[in-house]
């Protein structure tokens, strides 16, 4: 009787409670769900110690062990991280956060000469003012993970004057993108009638289009130096490989990563006929800053004082050199040219957009229930950006997670594609022994917990990719 008594009481809760009290639960649970996942991981972090013998020939027990504990030190970074963003949430939302937020936004306006029908202007200050809290109460965490853990394992290159410099300048740079985007779209789905929706979806692909087109030439320029790849071998050779898979490449760069930190990476970007790479310094062998600091120190002549450190400085040339020769930066390139090539990259711009048309869809169903308001303790107003925040963020946060967890599916069934097409290319090997460096580059831990990597790797398990690269590479 007691447990039925209880779900009647739960059924005569007013709409608006019974909203909140799901968004809470869903949102621990959620919370409980990836805690539980990121324990299982990192027990294998803790337990697994010695390099397993299906790894014997891939990495050696020293790279091994610093990228067990540089994970380790990324796993209990991300508890503290994850615990602390899930209790301020729901403190946010305990303790009426976003209508405060809201009503603090109202006063500035007034201040400012500009009443309650300016809604828009009212919504841009209350964006400004929440970027700029979960800016503020983000920056120890981002300080403690770069100056703490990346510097630690010899990842961060930075200076605290360029670390500042740089959260300023991004923060100041989103506000410019994100303020007026906001603006238009809040004026659209005012005066967009029954049909808003669609005007709303159709601004938001262009935006997405125009951020992307200009984003690699204007955008990520004012953070990092991008200079042309200069004429040479790889250039060529570059130039030959897409053409040979009709990709209409434009331009080659180098972007100088290595300021920021010795993570590397490589990727295109642009439209139709206009595509361009962009390659990490930090990926090209010759190219890297950390192997002209050991060239240094390596081809000098020892003095008769400096014998003794000779093995020494030949043990930092071992363990430091960093990147992939020119024919693995080819064979990385195959890879990401073979997404170009096999349609991965409209794929996820198609599924992104029809998500995204799915939801704005699913908004102007929602926008009018006053209770999704109340339950977030708007009771005498239903601002429209308070209405997407709460429907996007909150009441599609069960959608999302699913959603999500499909598309990590998807890419893994992508990558292997992408090293398939590669191996077409004949560039098995290379790229076999560039997956090897990059793993030991970046620190990756070779082993995983199978629910742990199903539910959070985009990319596939090393193991496996090389595994399915080996049957090939052989032949």
């Amino acid at each position: 009787m007691g447990m039925w008594a209880s779900l009647d009481a739960l059924w005569e809760m007013p709409a608006e409670k019974c909203i909140f009290g799901a968004v809470l639960l869903f949102s621990w649970t959620v919370y409980l769900w990836e805690t539980f996942l990121a324990q299982r991981q990192r027990r294998i972090y803790k337990t697994t110690t010695h390099v397993p013998p299906e790894l014997g020939q891939i990495m050696d027990s020293e790279t091994f062990e610093k990228s067990r504990l540089y994970q380790l030190d990324k796993s209990t970074f991300s508890f503290w991280s994850g615990l602390y963003s899930e209790i301020e949430g729901t403190l946010i939302l305990l303790f009426g956060g976003i209508p405060y937020l809201w009503r603090l936004s109202g006063r500035f306006c007034g201040y400012a000469g500009f009443g309650p029908e300016y809604e828009i202007t009212q919504s841009l200050v209350f964006l400004l003012l929440a970027t700029l809290f979960s800016a503020l109460t983000g920056l120890p965490w981002s300080l403690y993970n770069t100056f703490v853990i990346e510097e630690k394992h010899g990842f961060n290159q930075q200076t605290l004057g360029f670390f500042m410099k740089d959260a300023i300048k991004k923060f100041v740079v989103t506000q410019c993108i994100l303020l007026p985007v906001s603006s238009l779209l809040l004026y659209i789905i005012k005066i967009g009638g029954d049909y808003f929706f669609i005007y709303a979806w159709l601004f938001t692909l262009v935006v997405s289009l125009v951020l992307v087109t200009i984003y690699a030439d204007y955008i990520a320029p004012l953070f990092d130096k991008f200079t042309p790849l200069p004429e040479g071998k790889l250039k060529e050779e570059i130039e030959v490989m897409a053409k040979s898979i009709d990709f209409p490449l434009t331009k080659v760069y180098v972007v100088e990563g290595s300021k920021r930190s010795s993570h590397s990476n490589a990727y295109f970007y642009g439209f139709f006929k206009n595509k361009r790479i962009v390659l990490f310094d930090t990926l090209l062998e010759e190219y890297s800053v950390l192997n002209k600091d050991i060239q240094e120190d390596s081809g000098m002549e020892p003095r008769k004082e400096d014998e003794g450190n000779s093995e020494e400085i030949k043990a930092k040339v071992k363990n430091k050199k960093q990147g992939c020769k020119n024919e693995e930066v080819l064979a990385v390139l195959g890879h990401e040219l073979g997404h170009w090539k096999l349609g991965h990259t409209v794929k996820n711009i198609i599924i992104s957009q029809m998500n995204s048309f799915l939801c704005f869809f699913l908004f102007a169903v929602l926008i009018g229930r006053k209770e999704l308001f109340a339950a977030f303790g708007f009771f005498d107003s239903q601002p429209t950006l308070i209405g997407l925040l709460i429907i996007f963020q909150f009441i599609f946060s069960p959608y999302n997670e699913v959603l999500s967890f499909c598309l990590t599916v998807l890419s893994r069934r992508f990558e292997f594609q992408a090293d398939a097409f590669a191996k077409k290319l004949g560039k098995a090997k290379d790229l076999y022994s560039a997956l090897i460096k990059l793993n030991k580059d970046n620190l990756g831990f070779p082993v995983s917990d199978w629910l742990f990597s199903m539910w959070h790797y985009s990319h596939p398990p090393l193991l496996e990719r090389l595994q399915a690269l080996k049957s090939t590479k052989q032949h």
